[in-house]
């Protein structure tokens, strides 16, 4: 362990009092700089922990050693123009992990028991039951079987769900029948719902279209399919899903994800009563908990260990 340990640099775009309250406990011993004071020398930063960093982040800090993004995300590292060539480690925190799940089956959920049309019912006043299936008579696909991926399966079956698993590369998970690229047809047509958990890579930008709107089953249990995606915006194409759901080719969504954020005020998805809207906030970082990875890690670092949940740049995850 050094004898004057590395400086940490903070650039997260999370509530400030969250980020501030977390310091208070957080990197003992060493200096912490944040990137949002301008004025700050980040010259000798060892260590960067950001989420969305500023572009000219890795000018004002030349000598950083490891990278931390904020979230299990790490498109918005890969994306920089002037990245450094030094190791990224993804944020994998069973925090993380549980908020995620617990999204992904309120929003199923929801949609099995008629949440949208109840509470447009509500705010019509018109009290009328509507026909519920059971969980057990809906499929829900996950494309996307990494931490996040495989917990939210689980997760969903517990409560009784058909559950099927999609991957670039096949997955085994214990009671879930799963399958790789070249099964995406199958997969598809036997969703009743459809829940997209992948990263954003070139492979998976754009990758929930029109084609994949249609091809999920349409006579099944809800009555018409559903698109839940809490992954990243830029894996929906945008247009096509929209017209799906004007159009009837889905019968509803959720979405926490969206290609321009925070979502444009005329954006037509407002509007709509058969989407649910969250503020990418289905898995929101618990910044403590991420300060006690990020720790982790250094210390694994300093002591000539492994690092984690490092990111893969060719495979963009």
């Amino acid at each position: 362990m050094p004898s004057s340990p590395g400086a940490v640099v903070v650039d997260l775009k999370f509530e400030r009092r969250e980020i501030e309250a977390a310091l208070e406990k957080a990197f003992p011993g060493r200096a912490v700089l944040q990137a949002a004071d301008k004025d700050q020398d980040l010259s000798h930063a060892a260590y960067l922990v950001a989420w969305k960093p500023d572009p000219n982040l890795f000018r004002r800090a030349p000598n950083l050693k490891v990278l931390f993004s904020g979230g299990a995300g790490v498109d918005h590292f890969l994306a920089m123009p002037d990245l450094p060539d030094l190791p990224i480690v993804r944020f994998v925190d069973e925090s993380l992990t549980t908020r995620m799940s617990e999204w992904v089956v309120l929003q199923c959920l929801s949609h099995l028991r008629q949440m949208p049309v109840y509470l447009k019912q509500q705010r019509n006043h018109h009290w009328r039951e509507l026909a519920q299936p059971e969980a057990k008579d809906v499929t829900v696909g996950i494309m996307g079987l990494g931490v996040l991926g495989r917990d939210a399966a689980v997760k969903l079956k517990m409560m009784g769900f058909n559950v099927l698993g999609w991957s670039r590369t096949r997955k085994d998970l214990d009671g879930i029948r799963t399958f790789d690229a070249s099964g995406l047809p199958d997969f598809l047509g036997e969703c009743d719902i459809l829940v997209g958990l992948l990263p954003l890579t070139d492979d998976t930008r754009g990758i929930f279209d029109r084609h994949v709107f249609a091809s999920l089953r349409q006579e099944g249990a809800l009555g018409g399919p559903v698109f839940v995606n809490a992954g990243r915006g830029g894996s929906q194409v945008e247009a096509d899903l929209l017209a799906a759901l004007q159009d009837g080719t889905l019968r509803g969504a959720s979405l926490d994800v969206f290609s321009v954020e925070p979502l444009p005020e005329g954006s037509s998805f407002w509007g709509m009563e058969n989407v649910v809207i969250t503020p990418h906030a289905a898995s929101a970082s618990d910044v403590r908990a991420l300060f006690r990875h990020v720790e982790r890690q250094i210390g694994h670092f300093e002591d000539g260990k492994r690092l984690e949940h490092l990111v893969d740049r060719k495979a963009g995850y």
